[in-house]
């Protein structure tokens, strides 16, 4: 495997650099800007960049659009971005549009994961063969956004099954004989539901109509 590093810091693009060559792979080139990657991918062709996400002249995002650049511009080169926090909208960017963009694998991890050689090692590998691979803070803050942006995702699946007989009308009673369960588990289901929600007990007997609202998509 042959990599190419984009890193704005000597000191962390040479400890990457002798980090692979240790574990046996080549580094094609080490450069501290994303201009000097892309014309160092014009004379030949690694099979994966690493590529900080911020870097010269704003330090903002020229990595991240210098890593689409790559996605586009050489599907059949891999790109692993490296990130020194979490940051949502990159990875969403990079991984976003993977099937229009290439075939080449792509992955997002931050900086962290390099001290930990075999995980990066692997990271490096997963995306030679054409995988997505994602740190997992990032998909641990991804999977809470999902679930507050959506929060029936947050319901179980008998949860659920309450809420979908719910929002047919039919009252504690109806519930149980439908799901054939217990009125006190219907119950301990719906204080759940009501949780899960965000519907405080306040809202008194609106709660079931808010709650049908939400399973129909109708709310807020």
């Amino acid at each position: 495997m042959r990599v190419m590093i984009a890193e704005d810091s000597a000191l962390l693009r040479e400890g990457i650099a002798a980090l692979l060559r240790e574990q046996g792979i080549e580094v094609a080139a080490a450069v501290g800007d994303a201009d000097a990657l892309l014309r160092a991918l014009s004379d030949q062709r690694p099979d994966v960049c690493v590529v900080d996400v911020r870097m010269p002249p704003t330090f903002v995002d020229e990595g991240l659009r210098a890593a689409l650049t790559i996605r586009s511009s050489w599907p059949d080169v891999g790109v692993l971005v490296l990130s020194q926090y979490v940051e949502e909208r990159y990875a969403l960017d990079l991984i976003g549009n993977t099937e229009s963009l290439g075939t080449a694998g792509v992955g997002y991890l931050l900086k962290d994961r390099v001290s930990e050689v075999e995980e990066f090692v692997d990271a490096l590998a997963r995306v030679h063969r054409g995988e997505t691979v994602l740190d997992s803070e990032v998909v641990k803050q991804l999977l809470a956004r999902s679930r507050k942006q959506n929060p029936l995702a947050t319901l179980s699946a008998r949860e659920r099954q309450v809420l979908a007989v719910m929002a047919e009308g039919r009252s504690n009673a109806g519930i149980a004989a439908e799901l054939v369960i217990g009125a006190a588990a219907v119950e301990k289901h719906i204080r759940n539901v009501f949780t899960k929600l965000g519907l405080p007990a306040e809202d008194g007997d609106n709660r079931r109509v808010l709650a049908v609202l939400h399973y129909l998509g109708v709310s807020e």
